[in-house]
């Protein structure tokens, strides 16, 4: 059985190596496959304009496609054994419409603020902070209620309510804002993967990675939740405990992940879906991994059909996930009856 899940988990991870390369080649300036991977090694002596691009601007890409594709897939997988529901996915608990909330707040509502701090308002590093902000707040609110409450499925009423009362935000601070601004929070809203500097890299790997090794010691949590809460407890496990673990190991996946890439569609939802149906079994110790690479692997490749236009024109990564995710999902239930 182990032996089934390591091939699957080998296969997968040359796929992701392949994407990897490819993600590196292509782009705006195409550069040879070659010259690519002696850049990486440090052995490059060509082209120093090449050699910034795949350093500073692509590889960064690479890193941050990678750890947010596995974080997100991993935080949708225990939403939906959380609240066993297949609908389930990351931004349920309205914690990415908390980021929302804090760039709108950043962007359109610039008049809410002194003409000293307006100034400040304008950067990308003061919008991932404010993301961060909105993100953080709703985080300890849904944290604190769901400590209140008995039912788990409360938390979708609550997440849908956050999501409505911010949407609602939005669109009075939308109604009073310019049309450069409303562009501005609409890419925002649109994810992107590019912009990342490895100074902020520093920052995201670090936590991400501390909150995946968290949701890998819940694994045993999530198999005993399947059979349902009264089989949980007859097994000694700790119901309120657990579900606050869940909680606030995705919350803050989602958090930092929607902070600094924007609210990427598709991946938190269907990943885990196509991780079950490929591997065949319901047992999260093997869904983790097959999840983190899976999602991973997916991410990179619709970061590449955003590239494949060329020249200087790129297609929002959120419109190609959701354009390529959906009939992928349609067809492997069809195809799995």
């Amino acid at each position: 059985m182990f032996a089934k899940y390591s091939k699957y988990h080998l296969l997968f991870l040359v796929l992701l190596v392949i994407a990897g390369v490819l993600n590196l080649v292509i782009g705006s300036v195409r550069i040879p496959v070659t010259d690519v991977l002696e850049i990486v090694s440090g052995n490059f002596s060509g082209k120093a304009s090449w050699e910034y691009i795949v350093l500073e601007y692509r590889l960064p890409k690479l890193v941050i496609a990678c750890i947010v594709g596995a974080a997100l897939s991993i935080a949708g997988m225990m939403m939906q054994t959380l609240f066993q529901n297949p609908m389930a996915e990351p931004y349920i608990l309205g914690v990415s419409s908390g980021a929302s909330l804090g760039v709108a707040i950043c962007i359109l509502g610039k008049s809410l603020f002194s003409l000293t701090l307006q100034n400040y308002l304008t950067g990308n590093l003061t919008i991932i902070l404010f993301a961060l902000g909105g993100s953080i707040l709703v985080m300890f609110i849904i944290l604190g209620i769901s400590q209140r409450i008995k039912q788990i499925a409360t938390l979708l009423i609550v997440g849908l309510m956050f999501s409505s009362f911010t949407s609602a935000f939005v669109n009075v601070l939308a109604y009073f804002s310019t049309a450069e601004e409303l562009k501005k929070f609409t890419f925002w809203n649109l994810g992107s993967l590019g912009n990342i500097s490895w100074q902020q890299i520093s920052f995201i790997v670090p936590i991400l990675c501390a909150a995946l090794a968290g949701s890998f010691l819940l694994n045993k949590s999530l198999n005993t939740l399947l059979m349902g809460e009264g089989y949980a407890r007859s097994m000694g496990l700790n119901i309120k405990k657990t579900k606050f673990l869940i909680i606030l190991v995705t919350c803050m996946l989602v958090a930092v992940c929607t902070a600094f890439v924007g609210p990427i569609a598709f991946i938190g939802l269907a990943v885990p879906h196509i991780t079950r149906i490929i591997y065949k079994t319901t047992n999260h110790f093997h869904l983790f991994t097959g999840n983190i690479i899976i999602g991973a692997l997916i991410l990179i490749t619709c970061d590449i059909i955003c590239q494949l236009p060329g020249e200087q024109f790129v297609l929002p990564i959120n419109a190609v996930t959701s354009i390529l995710g959906a009939p992928l999902v349609i067809y492997l239930i069809l195809r799995n009856r």
